[in-house]
């Protein structure tokens, strides 16, 4: 019969391994996972909703300051953000 651990084990064993450093922590005992198994690996969570590509017309200005503004120069990806949030703030 395994022992259940009360809340303070958990917490103080979990103190124990955050004071080691990475190579100090003993992993023998976990296999690696082999490459294959990350193949069909998912991120839980993310959600990607479908794109739907679109011609908008902006003002030159607006789209300089995005392109300028945006990190990674995703600026159509900021400008989606900013609508995004412009919507959800919308329906309160």
């Amino acid at each position: 019969m395994k022992h259940k651990m009360t809340e303070a084990q958990v917490d103080a064993q979990l103190a124990v391994l955050a004071a080691m450093s990475d190579e100090d922590i003993d992993t023998d005992d976990i296999p690696e996972a082999p490459a294959e198994n990350w193949a069909l690996a998912k991120r839980p969570g993310l959600y990607r909703p479908v794109k739907k590509p679109v011609t908008l017309r902006l003002d030159m200005d607006l789209v300089e300051w995005f392109k300028s503004h945006a990190p990674d120069g995703g600026y159509q990806t900021e400008i989606n953000r900013v609508l995004r949030r412009y919507v959800a703030g919308a329906g309160r």
